[in-house]
C-alpha cells in the first residue's frame, strides 16, 4: 500500500491524540473520589446499622422497664393493702401469721425488682450513649458524602470536558488522513493494539521491539510512500528523519 509520507506522519499525531482520549478515559475509571463515594457509603451503611441497633436495644429496654415498674407497683400496691389489714387488726392468729409472711416475701421480691430497675436504668444509659454516638457518626458520614459526591460530580465534569477537548483533536486528526491509511490504522486500534509507531534507534515506536539488520535494510530500501508495518507488532512504522535510514 501506498500513502504520502506526510500522511503516514499524521498517524503519530493521531496516536498521541488517541492516548491522551485513553489517558483521559482512564482517569475517569480511577477517580479518587469515586473510591472516597463507596468507603463514605459502606462506613454510612455500617453506622445507621449500629444507630438501628441502638433504636432496638433503647426500645427492648423501655419494654421491660415499664414491665418490672409495673410489677413493683403492682407489689407496692398490695403491700400498703396488707400493711393496712395487719395494722386494723382482729386477724386469727393463722391468718396473721400468713399476712406477714407475705408482707416479707413482697418486700424481698420488690427489693430484687428495684435492683433490676436500677440495672436497666444503667443499661438504658450505655445505650443512650451509644445511639448518640452512632447518630452523631451518621450526622457526619452524611455530611462528608454529600461533599464527597459534590466533588467526584465536578471531577467527572472536569474529565468529560477534558475528554472532549482530546476526541475533537482526534476527529480532527483523523479527518486528515487518507481513508485506506486510516482503516488500517482503526483496525490496529480494534484489535487492542497502538495503530502506529515512530521508527527511531532500531525499535517500533508502538511495541518497542527491537528490529533486526534485515529489517532494517528492507525498510530502507522501501520507497518513501511505501506503508510499512511492524512485523512484530502490525503497527505502521511512520518513517521520519529520526528513524535513522
Amino acid at each position: 500500500m501506498k500513502a504520502d509520507p506526510s500522511a503516514q506522519r499524521l498517524l503519530l499525531d493521531l496516536a498521541d491524540a488517541d492516548a491522551a482520549v485513553a489517558r483521559v478515559d482512564h482517569r475517569g475509571r480511577s477517580l479518587p473520589e469515586d473510591a472516597e463515594v463507596v468507603e463514605l457509603t459502606t462506613s454510612l451503611e455500617t453506622s445507621r446499622d449500629d444507630l438501628v441497633r441502638a433504636d432496638i436495644s433503647a426500645e427492648d429496654l423501655t419494654r421491660e422497664y415499664r414491665r418490672v415498674d409495673s410489677e413493683v407497683t403492682g407489689m407496692a400496691d398490695r403491700e400498703r393493702k396488707d400493711s393496712a389489714l395487719l395494722a386494723g387488726g382482729g386477724l386469727a392468729p393463722k391468718a396473721l401469721s400468713e399476712l406477714q409472711h407475705e408482707l416479707g416475701s413482697l418486700a424481698r421480691r420488690r427489693a430484687v425488682l428495684e435492683d433490676d430497675l436500677l440495672g436497666i436504668m444503667e443499661r438504658q444509659e450505655a445505650v443512650e450513649a451509644e445511639r448518640r454516638r452512632a447518630s452523631a457518626t451518621v450526622e457526619h458520614l452524611e455530611t462528608q458524602l454529600t461533599d464527597a459526591r459534590k466533588r467526584r460530580d465536578e471531577a467527572k465534569a472536569t474529565v468529560d470536558a477534558d475528554r472532549e477537548v482530546a476526541s475533537t483533536r482526534r476527529d480532527a486528526i483523523a479527518g486528515d488522513v487518507p481513508a485506506d491509511l486510516l482503516a488500517i490504522y482503526d483496525r490496529q486500534r480494534a484489535a487492542g493494539k497502538v495503530g502506529a509507531g515512530l521508527l527511531r534507534a532500531r525499535r517500533c515506536g508502538a511495541c518497542r521491539m527491537e528490529l533486526d539488520r534485515g529489517t532494517l535494510a528492507s525498510i530502507a530500501a522501501a520507497a518513501a510512500d511505501d506503508v510499512v508495518r511492524c512485523e512484530e507488532c502490525g503497527a505502521v512504522l511512520v518513517r521520519t528523519n529520526e528513524s535513522g535510514l
